[in-house]
């Protein structure tokens, strides 16, 4: 018997905060709950919000710019604490979720003002800094990743390795076999960085693939995104070495483009890499170096170690050392197909459900389900990772 339930999730004005609190959103409406999203303006322009969630913006200080920036902060984190408040008693939630990002830190606030059970959600491999300052009060904490830093081992009992939500069309790519290598086919290579992350992309993969011998080069089909003021000096150097590639400043059918994809280049948001290791595609991940805490270099972790992704740290990152990584993936028989049964051992595919239960299992209902977690079995929060940014090789496993 399913208890109808009233649950608020609260994400930052990202698609990385917001996009997982969508999946868990639409998985607890599914489920005959009830859901609020509280978030910023940016978040609340994010398309894909599943219908008959409430959308409500809370003022969010952001923490930094000096003395008179955490005063401004304070201020407008005092005035989102309170309107959480005045949310929570009229929605009066079982629970509120966090998934990273300032606009979820007054709703969190509001929470334990109000003795309402709290979760977060970390997608990165480093505890973001909302949830660092929470962890120790929130009843639960969900990680992506099975090492987690900057997580204070006061807090280990209540974490619980359950993955990013992905969508559903990725998680069907599970299910389809890797598409054919063979010696003379086809080789298609798909390069997303997002908005970050394209421009070096743009300048550096096509100079790289153009590096390949000829025998791979002229088997390329490739399809890049690209920021608008790239895109004609991509297409001019493909042009210039004869690679058939198609060009976009957005991708909106990702999903038939992973399905058909030999080899992904990318950054390593926490988002890509959840497709990626869902779907079972091999990558070579260049790590966006300005994140916050450096977190990209530590999300490659988990799949460079078990064989599915090599890392170039940006610093490393040239058209030679490029052309170099994909021979060695590439030219090596087999090497692209074992990489992708790699990735794909590293992915999570039951996260949204996963954290579905985790959140039932909270609240005061007449009805409760038990708790369901993967437990923190095999998780080691202690260690240091061995894919620092600063450590990280050339070359990675493969």
């Amino acid at each position: 018997m399913t208890v109808s339930r009233h649950y608020v999730l609260a994400a930052g004005g990202t698609g990385g905060h917001i996009i997982p609190a969508y999946a868990l959103g639409a998985e607890l409406l599914q489920r005959g709950h009830h859901v609020a999203l509280v978030t910023d303006e940016r978040g609340s322009k994010i398309p894909g919000i599943p219908d008959k969630i409430a959308t409500h913006i809370l003022p969010a200080g952001r923490i930094s710019g000096g003395p008179i920036g955490w005063l401004r902060a304070a201020r407008a984190i005092g005035r989102g604490r309170e309107m959480a408040k005045m949310l929570y008693s009229s929605f009066q939630p079982s629970a509120v979720v966090g998934f990273g990002g300032y606009p979820a830190f007054p709703a969190l606030l509001g929470a334990f003002a109000k003795n309402i059970p709290a979760i977060i959600h970390e997608q990165n491999a480093v505890l973001g800094r909302v949830n660092r300052l929470t962890a120790s009060k929130v009843n639960a904490i969900v990680t992506a990743y099975p090492d987690i830093r900057k997580l204070k081992p006061r807090d280990l009992p209540k974490a619980h390795l359950l993955g990013n939500p992905v969508r559903e069309a990725i998680l069907a790519l599970r299910e389809e076999s890797f598409p054919p290598f063979l010696e003379d086919g086809i080789f298609r290579v798909l390069v997303t960085g997002g908005s970050q992350g394209a421009s070096i992309l743009s300048e550096i993969v096509p100079d790289g693939l153009a590096r390949l011998p000829l025998n791979l080069r002229r088997r390329l089909q490739v399809t890049q995104q690209c920021r608008q003021e790239d895109i004609e000096a991509v297409r001019a150097t493909y042009a210039q070495h004869q690679i058939p590639a198609e060009l976009a400043t957005y991708l909106p059918d990702m999903p038939e483009r992973l399905e058909w994809a030999h080899l992904v280049i990318s950054r390593a948001g926490a988002s890509t890499i959840a497709e990626l290791t869902c779907a079972g595609r091999p990558a070579i991940l260049i790590p966006l170096p300005t994140a916050m805490d450096n977190h990209q270099a530590f999300n490659v972790v988990e799949m460079v170690q078990a064989g599915g992704a090599r890392a170039i740290a940006q610093e490393q990152f040239t058209s030679k050392e490029l052309a170099k990584q994909i021979q060695k993936i590439a030219l090596q028989p087999g090497a692209l197909e074992n990489a992708a049964l790699a990735a794909k051992k590293c992915g999570r595919p039951a996260a949204v459900s996963d954290l579905a239960d985790l959140v039932e299992s909270f609240g005061a209902a007449p009805i409760t389900k038990p708790l369901k977690s993967k437990g923190t079995g095999g998780m080691n929060f202690s260690k240091p990772s061995p894919a620092l940014a600063k450590d990280m090789p050339g070359e990675g496993a493969a």
